[in-house]
């Protein structure tokens, strides 16, 4: 997209006279949903395509928010005139998930019992219940038809449950590096990464004023270690340290060790630490199959033309876990992204996932 092209990120209310009733039995009044918007609802609004966002992500999939933003938004070669979601045909939209930091009601958002953040008080949300609020965000929006819903890693679990709750609603998914349910490895990760923000002293139980950095610095520096291979890690950084002199001095980095809290520190400054509990345990109730069927029924009911991507390196969601959704949903096509990059690769191999798109797209 060009730079001097601005994306708003804008926000609506809703369920301002009914409460948004969650999974867990907790009710929402209202609730704020932050989004972002690029190209043109037709007048029949069915030329929508829905972007949906990972972990850490944001409703800033495109564009640049401001003149003097550094990196433009997460999947911004991908969004755009002529490219894979051609903003000149497609009215595209991404949304900030329910319980996001982001502008979306959720952990940091004000409590209206107690005026302050809700922090741990947050009712706990699930993937079913972010798909829940797009929906009626894309409502509210005139959509009434999707093109495709494409999203990677906890994106793509947001993509599969819209595929069984709204089918009628959706034309295509595209799930890419995901799970249809979250395994044990990817759980056992996670709760890593809570331990390290739950025992920083800062936490304080989540009633803490400033970000507990420590915690949600080392929960990032884990999570990296899922998100990238040992190929890259060995190309990128091999045994060098920070300095050449001082082999023996503990303060001189390895430049992997540098990198990683270099991470950490970045998301410290972005991110929220309750936010990241709670989506993280989220991710972590995934099942597509609860109080549905097998896993296998569950899969093959899915009946709308789909595109599953896996990543050759992913060692967070491995292709076995792709090749499995692929093969239990009729017709299903599967494309393997081949790079060094680990699970981030589908916000890296730009030319592969543009391919695989457009392909894809042309068919639907």
């Amino acid at each position: 997209m060009d730079q001097k092209l601005l994306a708003v990120t804008r926000t609506m209310t809703l369920f301002e006279d009914q409460p948004f009733r969650m999974e867990v039995g907790a009710e929402l009044s209202p609730v704020t949903v932050a989004y972002e918007t690029y190209g043109t609802l037709n007048d029949a609004g069915d030329n929508a395509i829905l972007i949906c966002h990972a972990l850490t992500g944001s409703a800033h999939a495109a564009g640049f928010n401001h003149p003097d933003e550094k990196a433009p938004g997460w999947w911004d070669p991908l969004v755009g005139p002529g490219r894979a979601f051609d903003t000149d045909k497609y009215f595209v939209v991404c949304t900030n998930i329910l319980g996001g930091c982001y502008g979306t009601t959720g952990p940091t958002s004000i409590d209206p019992a107690t005026k302050k953040p809700y922090r741990m008080r947050f009712p706990q949300m699930s993937i079913r219940d972010m798909v829940r609020l797009q929906h009626r965000a894309c409502e509210a929006l005139g959509i009434k038809k999707i093109v495709t819903i494409a999203g990677g890693s906890m994106g793509g679990m947001q993509v599969l449950e819209w595929a069984l709750m709204y089918p009628d609603m959706v034309r295509s998914i595209m799930p890419i590096a995901t799970a249809g349910r979250h395994s044990a490895w990817c759980i056992a990760l996670h709760e890593a990464q809570r331990a390290a923000i739950r025992l920083d002293p800062d936490f304080k139980g989540g009633d803490y004023t400033e970000q507990p950095a420590r915690g949600l610095g080392i929960a990032r520096t884990i999570a990296m270690i899922s998100y990238r291979a040992d190929v890259e890690y060995a190309q990128k950084f091999k045994r060098d340290r920070v300095r050449e002199d001082a082999h023996f001095d503990p303060e001189n980095l390895f430049q992997v060790e540098s990198y990683l809290r270099y991470q950490g520190k970045k998301l410290v400054e972005r991110f929220d630490a309750a936010t990241y509990l709670y989506i993280s345990w989220a991710m972590d109730q995934h099942d597509i199959s609860r109080g549905r069927g097998t896993y296998e029924e569950v899969l093959a009911s899915i009946r709308i033309p789909t595109l599953c991507a896996g990543i050759s390196t992913d060692v967070l969601y491995p292709v076995h876990e792709q090749k499995e959704i692929a093969a239990h949903i009729p017709g299903a096509r599967y494309f393997e992204i081949a790079s060094i990059h680990g699970h981030d690769a589908f916000l890296i191999e730009w030319d592969q996932v543009t391919t695989a798109m457009r392909e894809f797209l042309a068919t639907v």
